[in-house]
């Protein structure tokens, strides 16, 4: 059975080559119109978007965003942030005195930028563009919040390129169900499809060239695939300055 929602969906891709066509003012506001229709918790709609199509401040994102080229060559950047500034005027128009001091304040209005950033997504891509999340927003936190002006009780969660593709993405591969699915309760036997999805990956070709040496075996080459990708990943810390800096902008975090 067709279902061109679903359709769109399993076609997404992330894309890093744009066209240098703008993207006209309206389509950005039909985009984040359809993120505002996502869920919110309590219809609280505790985000943000902040949409920079000026050259300059672009350029000095995709610096602060770890050099990522494609920031200056899509016409529009969505930072999308976690807001709860509007919730203490709130308040103070109806005597109330605003809490915004626990995780699970921060964590509402973390998952209301994300639910509607995936929205406008899903969107965008529906009008023939392209978009790429850009998570190193949150590499230099503090410098992009200074950039952005973003008053206390505004923290950003993710940026958001958006554009003409120059080119199809690639559509890579996702884990099969076996690891994300859990009926009933959580199953931890998921070796086997983990070590599946690592050949599939390595299949596309985008780790070619990354091989590492095997340990304790010399000369004897690992194949670089998901799995050490991954790993390397997910061994590192990084942005340990965060949480000071949600405490800063007003966030207890208790």
């Amino acid at each position: 059975m067709e279902n061109a929602i679903l359709d769109l969906i399993h076609a997404h891709g992330s894309v890093r080559h744009y066209k240098p066509d703008p993207v006209p003012a309206s389509i950005v506001e039909r985009i984040v119109a359809a993120g505002q229709r996502a869920s919110t918790s309590s219809n609280m709609q505790t985000f943000t978007v902040v949409a920079v199509t000026d050259a300059e401040k672009r350029s000095a994102l995709a610096e602060l965003c770890g050099g990522q080229s494609h920031i200056v060559q899509a016409p529009v950047f969505l930072a999308w942030c976690a807001d709860r500034f509007r919730l203490e005027r709130v308040n103070q128009m109806r005597g109330y005195e605003h809490n915004a001091e626990t995780v699970e304040n921060f964590l509402v209005a973390a998952i209301d930028a994300a639910i509607a950033a995936q929205n406008a997504a899903l969107a965008a891509e529906s009008l023939g563009l392209g978009i790429c999340y850009i998570g190193s927003i949150r590499n230099n936190t503090a410098e992009i919040i200074k950039l952005l002006e973003l008053p206390e009780h505004v923290f950003p969660i993710t940026g958001m390129t958006i554009g003409w593709p120059e080119k199809a993405p690639m559509i890579r591969p996702r884990l099969s169900q076996e690891a994300i699915l859990h009926w009933e309760s959580y199953n931890t036997e998921q070796d086997a499809a983990l070590l599946a999805y690592d050949q599939v990956m390595i299949e596309t070709g985008i780790y070619t060239d990354r091989q590492v040496p095997v340990p304790g075996r010399d000369g004897e080459m690992e194949a670089y695939g998901w799995l050490e990708h991954t790993a390397r990943r997910t061994s590192q810390v990084t942005r340990k300055e965060m949480l000071s800096i949600i405490k800063k902008q007003g966030f207890g975090m208790k």
